[in-house]
């Protein structure tokens, strides 16, 4: 049987026999370069053309942090209550359980322990597909509990942020979690354990009104947006044309907010680095 025919309009072909594209088959950056999806996955998700670095979530954080991807997820469990009664377009519960059967995830924050190049470290990693990263209890609490597993256990503490600030379905309540997560790094401040901080596209709000910004070191991935306030919103707060590039992560590093910017690729190995300088340690091999 022919796969097209003719017809008063022309060679047209059979819908149930056309060859289409796979979806997710190519990606394309911002700037328009096109990459195939597995050699995508194989760069770390960041584009060889131009070196845009697409978003990723913890699943793919723990498996470039963690030696073979090994590792224990802590309070893997937890999932957001509605103390509120809250009700937008839909009612929050319904939102939350949208969101987990969308992404697979119980909130927006996994942490986990295993050892990076061979020595153990706690890691907080942020999924913005869970509700833009917001930060509700469930966020704050998981972030506590891992900062006092680093206590307990004298283990340096990683958190990699991506966010879209507190979440307003918890009002209050997300507000209230900014002082317990700066509370926690305080407690690890005072037992000399390691914390580094790692600004991922977005970190923006809550986020970096607390613990994005309170590392021993603050290092940021290339070009990523880290605000308190989105571009957008200052630009019509104050009236002005904003610089180029601002509230870009090399922005905010010129401006001293930022201790470096480091390529996915080089990320293990520089936060390690950094744990064994703050300890007065050997450097591990690398």
């Amino acid at each position: 049987m022919a796969w097209f025919k003719r017809t008063d309009k022309g060679i047209q072909t059979p819908t149930e026999e056309k060859k289409d594209t796979p979806k997710g088959l190519w990606y394309k950056t911002p700037s328009g370069k096109i990459i195939d999806t597995e050699e995508l996955k194989k760069n770390l998700y960041v584009s060889p053309e131009d070196g845009y670095h697409v978003r990723i979530g913890s699943k793919e954080y723990f498996e470039l942090f963690f030696d073979d991807n090994t590792f224990t997820e802590l309070d893997e469990n937890l999932s957001s209550k509605d103390p509120l009664s809250f009700e937008d377009t839909k009612k929050y519960p319904e939102r939350v359980k949208a969101a987990q059967e969308k992404t697979k995830l119980k909130d927006a924050v996994r942490t986990a322990v295993g050892k990076s190049l061979g020595k153990d470290i706690v890691i907080a990693a942020m999924d913005f597909a869970f509700i833009g990263g917001s930060m509700g209890s469930v966020v704050g609490e998981k972030i506590a509990r891992a900062i006092d597993y680093s206590i307990k256990n004298n283990v340096p503490f990683l958190m990699v942020s991506k966010s879209g600030g507190a979440r307003m379905m918890e009002a209050s309540l997300s507000l209230m979690q900014l002082a317990k997560t700066s509370v926690k790094l305080a407690q690890l401040a005072e037992a000399k354990i390691p914390y580094i901080s790692l600004c991922t596209d977005p970190t923006t709000g809550g986020t970096t009104a607390s613990f994005a910004m309170l590392g021993d070191i603050n290092i940021a991935e290339p070009n990523a947006l880290i605000a308190f306030a989105g571009p957008r919103v200052v630009k019509d707060t104050t009236g002005k044309d904003l610089p180029e590039g601002f509230q870009r992560s090399e922005f905010v590093l010129e401006h001293g907010f930022l201790d470096g910017i480091y390529e996915r690729k080089n990320l293990k190995k520089q936060v390690n680095l950094y744990i064994d300088l703050i300890q007065n340690i050997p450097v591990r091999n690398q």
